[in-house]
């Protein structure tokens, strides 16, 4: 069996990812998130030249327009694809290299995009977070401050976790409190741990 073990935390926009990586965390495991690498991608001089090529209506003062490229991927499927072939490779190298490079049995990642890039072969586990429709809606337009029509247009957006086939992968409900997510999380790890140390 393996002695490490790099797991990916995914789930709907609004799920609670980030509040399962926090309590991984809290159990005192490395965690990362694509999502804080996402936030500086653009630093890399070659992701900033590709997505000049193909977005350069988004480009304000030589600088990505976050806001503006956001509203034209999220509205376009084609596009959305297009960004994502950008810039994902370069975020999987970051963090792939962060997790490696941790001396930990488990080692936790908050990578929204999974499924929808084909990246769940990447890592030994999937945790998939699943949420109640309304909740994650109002959840994820109280965070942003956008209205739930925008949340719904990112949702439609997104890997269907309803409809396909989610078998063989880790399962966790965040449809009671806080302490109800937090046992399946505990044990979640614990089952994962005794998978590093069984021979």
């Amino acid at each position: 069996m393996p002695n490490k073990l790099l797991v990916a935390v995914t789930g709907g926009i609004g799920s609670g990812k980030s509040t399962v990586l926090q309590m991984f965390a809290k159990l005192g495991y490395p965690v990362f998130s694509a999502d804080a690498i996402a936030k500086n991608i653009y630093d890399d001089a070659d992701v900033l030249a590709m997505t000049k090529k193909y977005f350069s209506d988004c480009i304000l003062s030589n600088k990505i327009d976050r806001q503006k490229l956001a509203h034209c991927v999220f509205t376009d499927p084609q596009k959305l694809q297009i960004l994502n072939s950008i810039t994902h490779p370069k975020i999987m190298q970051i963090l792939k290299n962060q997790m490696n490079a941790c001396d930990s049995p488990l080692v936790f990642a908050e990578v929204p995009l999974l499924f929808e890039a084909g990246l769940q072969t990447e890592f030994d586990r999937v945790v998939i977070v699943l949420r109640n429709m309304q909740e994650r809606i109002r959840s994820a337009a109280l965070r942003d401050g956008v209205s739930d029509q925008d949340i719904k247009m990112r949702i439609k957006n997104q890997f269907d976790y309803e409809k396909n086939a989610i078998s063989g992968h880790t399962v966790l409900y965040n449809d009671k409190d806080y302490n109800s997510l937090f046992l399946q999380v505990k044990q979640v790890a614990n089952d994962f741990l005794s998978q590093t140390t069984n021979t």
